[in-house]
């Protein structure tokens, strides 16, 4: 049920209003003066607010002025009541904020149309707010997201690169012992040590192959998925 205060110095008119409006299946809250209807809305934060331009000490634009000042009562729709159309009454009351005027006496359907209309349009404005701000904790999300991946993207290519330099490192020590070999093979002085720096020869060949293919089989294992797995187990570093 929607909640409205009522802000009217003339009993009458503040006690037809309020019977209007509940007969709508409105809550309605009311006060005599300004003072005691800022005090209401901070207290009861209505869903809209029908308040009377002349009023004994704090008038409508002084009770607007206030509500727009306040965190919990800036956002809240005011309808304006007034004995008068005067344009200038008019343009100082929206440039206050108000949403609208009613001007006495009125028909009850145009005091309902009014607020009606108001609390329609407050929805929206609700619900875009909503909206922008589910958009936005979903963009702060896809960044958060985002980022997450760009570190792991770094990490792995950090864990690719010192793997990939240990296997280069590992690559040298069988190519510096071939080369070796081969220097020892031409100085062989018997067909048994040839044969013998063959075998020797062979095994660094193996070596290096096997070396190759781990190298190879690195570059289709290491997901990302894969060397947090291995972080997990201390086999690579964090």
């Amino acid at each position: 049920m929607k909640r409205i205060l009522v802000i009217e110095d003339e009993t009458q008119v503040r006690e037809n209003i309020q019977q209007i409006l509940e007969f709508s299946d409105f809550e309605v809250i009311s006060a005599a003066e300004g003072n005691s209807g800022l005090k209401l809305a901070k207290i009861h934060t209505p869903d809209l607010i029908i308040c009377d331009i002349m009023m004994p000490g704090m008038d409508g634009y002084g009770v607007l002025k206030a509500l727009r000042q306040e965190l919990t009562t800036e956002t809240i729709p005011v309808i304006f009541l007034t004995a008068k159309a005067d344009r200038a009454d008019l343009r100082q009351g929206m440039e206050l904020g108000a949403d609208d005027y009613l001007t006495k006496p009125f028909e009850n359907s145009e005091l309902l149309r009014a607020v009606k209309s108001r609390l329609e349009r407050q929805s929206v404005l609700q619900q875009h707010t909503i909206d922008i701000s589910q958009q936005a904790q979903q963009l702060k999300q896809d960044l958060l997201t985002q980022q997450q991946s760009t570190e792991e993207h770094q990490k792995l290519a950090d864990i690719r690169g010192e793997m990939l330099g240990k296997v280069i490192h590992d690559l040298r020590e069988p190519l510096s012992n071939i080369n070796m070999i081969i220097h020892m093979l031409k100085n062989a002085d018997s067909d048994q040590e040839r044969d013998r720096y063959l075998n020797v020869l062979k095994e660094e060949y193996t070596r290096e192959i096997n070396l190759l293919n781990q190298l190879e089989s690195l570059q289709t294992l290491l997901t990302p998925e894969n060397a947090k797995l291995l972080q997990n187990f201390n086999l690579l570093k964090s």
